[in-house]
């Protein structure tokens, strides 16, 4: 199926490499019939004014071949601390609502195998 050869090639995390920002957790799935396999990923970009402004880029690269569909299933915010090898993940997207950000730190935690990554569900 050129579904997973195409999954297994999208990265699971990108963000930027430091800095406070927006983030958005995505749910990408395939749009073959009786193929239900699907994946999260998580981006991250200081230029997004909006969490949809990150998920409208991301998705409308994603989908541009007609096999993958996705979905926002949540957003927050990221501090990135690369010289104290620090991420925390917190907060909420107003549009999206609150990711799982035990979903979202996992993911990072196996990016970042070699920082500490917490996560709350304080602040905005």
């Amino acid at each position: 199926m050129r579904t997973a050869a195409l999954m297994a090639n999208i990265p699971r995390v990108d963000i930027d490499p430091s800095g406070v920002f927006k983030y958005v957790l995505i749910r990408v799935h395939s749009r073959e019939e009786g193929d239900d396999a699907e994946i999260d990923i998580v981006r991250g970009y200081a230029w997004a004014e909006y969490h949809a402004d990150i998920y409208d880029k991301v998705s409308e690269e994603l989908e541009k071949g007609g096999i993958l569909d996705c979905e926002c299933v949540g957003g927050g915010r990221i501090k990135h601390d690369p010289g104290a090898k620090k991420i925390h993940v917190y907060g909420y997207s107003i549009g999206f609502g609150r990711a799982n950000h035990a979903v979202t730190t996992e993911k990072l935690k196996d990016q970042y195998p070699d920082y500490e990554v917490t996560w709350d569900n304080e602040g905005y």
